[in-house]
């Protein structure tokens, strides 16, 4: 009976493993869909498809939302957009709160797009939150001229770097460490990425085994026919 059990359980725990990164997925692009589909709210009653074909069209909002993007894109392309754009930027650097959130995510989105933005530089090991524990963290951008005199009595150079918090990397620190007591790690960013998000459990690099295959539950890896 506590065989049968063992089995039961390794049957199961097999099927989470299978079942449970499909299942993530496809929650997450539901509700990416769902939320862009959201931007048919902007047509009039009589464009949208409901009133038009007499139901809703899953995922139109996804392609209306990239050819509005599109179309800004190419809009900003030339210089009377330019200019429109730049009205744009300056009517929100005059509305009070507005302008303080709008111009911080602008510098941040400008930096991080940007062909010329310096973005993550490289990804690092950095002691944080204190001596004795290491972490994943990113280099960002070089240090103003204001912090770096500040530090200067230091005797270090020092270098800013992002500490992303796990699961959301969205989130997280940014601390200036003395460049000498950082590591250099192997990997690109998007490799450093998702090791720190997967909180170690996807090593870059780590080969598989030639021809290895998932064994069923309950298998014995030693026994032959």
């Amino acid at each position: 009976m506590k065989h049968i059990k063992l089995t039961l359980r390794a049957y199961l725990v097999t099927g989470i493993l299978i079942w449970l990164p499909l299942a993530v997925t496809l929650w997450v692009l539901d509700m990416i869909v769902g939320t862009l589909d959201q931007t048919l709210l902007l047509l009039p009653d009589a464009w949208r498809p409901y009133s038009l074909f007499g139901f809703d069209i899953p995922g139109l909002g996804v392609v209306l939302s990239v050819l509005v993007l599109l179309g800004t894109g190419m809009v900003a392309a030339n210089v009377l957009g330019q200019r429109l754009f730049d009205y744009w930027d300056a009517l929100m650097s005059r509305i009070p709160v507005v302008k303080s959130i709008y111009s911080s995510v602008k510098q941040v989105s400008d930096t991080l797009f940007s062909d010329t933005g310096q973005s993550f530089k490289k990804p690092l090991l950095v002691q944080f939150p204190h001596q004795g524990l290491w972490t994943v963290a990113f280099q960002t951008g070089s240090l103003p001229d204001s912090v770096n005199q500040s530090l200067a009595d230091l005797g270090d150079e020092y270098i800013g770097v992002y500490v992303p918090t796990i699961p959301n990397p969205t989130s997280g620190y940014f601390v200036m460490v003395a460049k000498k007591e950082t590591r250099e790690l192997g990997m690109t960013v998007d490799e450093a990425l998702k090791y720190a998000i997967s909180m170690g459990m996807v090593a870059p690099g780590a080969p598989q085994p030639a021809g290895k295959k998932r064994q069923a539950p309950g298998a014995n890896p030693t026994s032959t026919l």
